[in-house]
């Protein structure tokens, strides 16, 4: 339930002689937006901490053939303070304060039929704005372009988002000209202040992205046509301002600018970790039994997930036919699946299923038809692939899905190049996860230690990732059908990942005999929570490491990761309850463990530890660590 702590709301009516210049401050008053009406222009200023981060940045739209930048004035000003705490169903805290203030304006321009009203919001980690426009008339209102320009007062590096590739950055802004670069972006402004861009809700309309191929250090839109009929409400174009990369993850401003829950009851949508039927094919297990794609596989899987506090089977592509014919019918399986035997089977072990459907069966067979046979056969959950068309139709689609998911009560996690990540899970929080990055041996490429502590800072700045972490059987994995090159990284580092990513679904890559090979290791994940109940960032440098901390009732499990350097990082517990002692069960890599060469050498080691400690962690090259932090009851 949604508690609404304080609200209030002014409004008031300006002619073209009011005044032309507004303050909107956060609620903690260190971040300051000035508003400004002159010469029929609007811009503004941001000020952090009273340094000027944006100077007189002009803000406007092309609307149909009008310039929605020029000769515009503030007819109706209107001010609004909010603070509520909301509980999440699947996010990376329990709760969540959304706390904020807000103006809106509205705007008009001389000969233009249309009502348009430009919201600014600012909270204690950054702002956003948005555009509603409206007429009277049924004509069509089309946005063909933004004319807004971020206009920095000093120069910058920033890193950003770049689908199933390596990311962009570090990048100078000064010295690279780039046409288009993909958000989340993030800003270096100085040694302690970064800027996250990106956008909330996308539900309706494509995505924008940055442009920065003009010499002066300043970032435009680009934005693809956008029309609707009477009405058209943008996404929120966001700004998350922090000292550390981190507490730009930790925020949770894109989340609270969605509308609120709306799925009565949420009792069905349970996060947890998840066995992966496609990367095993054609594994060999020592007794002779060699994986494929049918039930007595499945029923494997079935068995180890049910003994190990692993909540789902994923049961992936061409499991009703090959996947891209259109032949292949998503409520009927293949020869050899039989999907009810398996889910009854799921069923009496505890275990749900999750089903891949592509884009071509569920548009062919009709996707309420198929989702409503996924449900009646017991599944829990879709994982969605290559939804095809352009950005506006794939946007509006993935709600469809979510909707229709929702009503067949049925989580979803979208993958092949989805609709960014955008808060919307606050909405829907059936939508559980997003392949938003490049997960690991996906594409038919492996990604590199660098990808494992540049994507946390950015891609999972947009919301949950599915990242397919927890490969242990890295020297020989190349050998199955559907890995396709040698995989980097230490198991330790794999483990460590689990941690560091959020993600509502964990789908763990391997088969349960490379798990049950390493079982020292293992219990870690075997530990593991079906869903944590916080996120702290302790530490990180984008590109070279990150640690994060989660929460699990009244333990805790952190996880480092670095690039191809070593390092040593200092863990600061005093995130533990004062005066209370634990058990840290550390599960690291060797001396002689590397990412290329050594990458299956781990130990696990014990101590007790408290909150006034600072526990010091070696990381080889390519490697990680995880810890595991279980409070210690009196008389245990």
């Amino acid at each position: 339930m949604n508690k609404i702590i304080v609200i209030t709301l002014l409004l008031f009516i300006f002619s073209c002689s009011a005044e032309k210049k507004y303050l909107l401050q956060s609620p903690d008053q260190n971040l300051q937006l000035e508003v400004f009406n002159e010469k029929g222009n609007i811009a503004f200023d941001l000020i952090v901490q009273k340094d000027t981060i944006l100077k007189k940045s002009p803000i406007g739209l092309t609307i149909n053939s009008f310039d929605f930048s020029d000769n515009v004035v503030i007819k109706k000003f209107g001010k609004t303070s909010f603070d509520e705490t909301w509980e999440t169903v699947n996010g990376k805290n329990k709760t969540v304060r959304n706390h904020y203030n807000e103006y809106t304006f509205g705007l008009s321009k001389p000969g233009l039929d249309l009502s348009c009203n430009l919201i600014f919001r600012c909270y204690d980690d950054g702002f956003a704005y948005r555009y509603e426009l409206g007429r009277e008339s049924s004509d069509s209102i089309q946005i063909n372009k933004e004319i807004t320009t971020l206009n920095f007062s000093k120069d910058f590096s920033y890193w950003a988002y770049n689908g199933e590739h390596p990311n962009l950055g570090p990048v100078n802004r000064a010295d690279t000209l780039i046409g288009e670069v993909r958000t989340p972006v993030v800003l270096e402004l100085k040694d302690d202040l970064f800027m996250g861009i990106h956008e909330a809700e996308i539900v309706h309309y494509a995505p924008f992205s940055l442009n920065t191929e003009n010499k002066s250090s300043d970032i435009k839109f680009n934005l693809e046509k956008t029309a609707d009929q009477s009405e058209l409400k943008t996404s929120w174009r966001t700004f998350i301002i922090g000292n550390t990369p981190g507490e730009l993850v930790e925020s949770d401003l894109i989340v609270n600018l969605n509308e609120p829950c709306k799925i009565d009851d949420t009792s069905w949508i349970k996060p947890g970790k998840s066995l992966w039927d496609w990367r095993v094919w054609g594994y060999k297990a020592a007794d002779g039994f060699e994986y494929g794609l049918n039930t007595v596989s499945h029923k494997r899987f079935i068995d180890f997930a049910s003994k190990n506090n692993i909540q789902y089977l994923l049961i992936d592509a061409d499991w009703y036919g090959p996947e891209f014919s259109s032949d292949s019918d998503p409520t009927q399986a293949r020869e050899g699946v039989n999907i009810e035997e398996c889910m009854a089977y799921a069923k009496e072990k505890g275990v749900g299923v999750i089903l891949y459907l592509n884009d071509v069966g569920a548009k062919k067979f009709g996707l309420e038809r198929v989702l409503k046979q996924f449900a009646e056969w017991g599944a829990v959950g879709v994982k969605y692939g290559f939804m095809q068309g352009g950005w506006q139709d794939k946007v509006r689609h993935t709600r469809d899905v979510v909707e229709l998911c929702a009503k067949y009560k049925l989580m979803v996690d979208f993958h092949d190049g989805p609709v960014p990540p955008s808060g919307d899970r606050r909405t829907y929080p059936n939508l559980v996860t997003k392949e938003f990055c490049h997960a690991q041996a996906d594409a038919k490429r492996s990604y590199f230690p660098e990808t494992a502590v540049t994507s946390p800072f950015i891609n999972m700045l947009a919301g949950p990732l599915d990242y397919t972490n927890g490969w242990f059987d890295l020297n020989n994995a190349q050998s199955r059908e559907k890995v396709f090159q040698e995989i980097p990284g230490t198991v330790s580092a794999e483990v460590a990942k689990l941690i560091v990513t959020y993600s509502g679904w964990m789908v763990l890559p391997d088969s349960p005999e490379e798990y049950l090979k390493k079982d020292g290791l293992f219990d870690c994940i075997r530990k593991m929570p079906a869903q944590f109940d916080s996120f702290k960032v302790l530490n990180g440098k984008i590109g070279e490491y990150i640690t994060v901390a989660r929460g699990s009732g009244e333990d805790w499990f952190v996880g480092s990761l670095t690039n191809r350097d070593s390092r040593t990082l200092e863990l600061d517990l005093s995130f533990l309850e004062d005066g209370q002692k634990y058990k840290a069960t550390i599960y690291s890599d060797t001396k002689d463990t590397h990412f290329l060469t050594n990458k299956e050498s781990y130990m696990v080691n014990e101590m007790e530890v408290d909150s006034s400690l600072k526990l010091d962690v070696f990381l080889v090259p390519g490697g990680g660590c995880a810890v595991n932090i279980e409070k210690i009851n009196d008389g245990k």
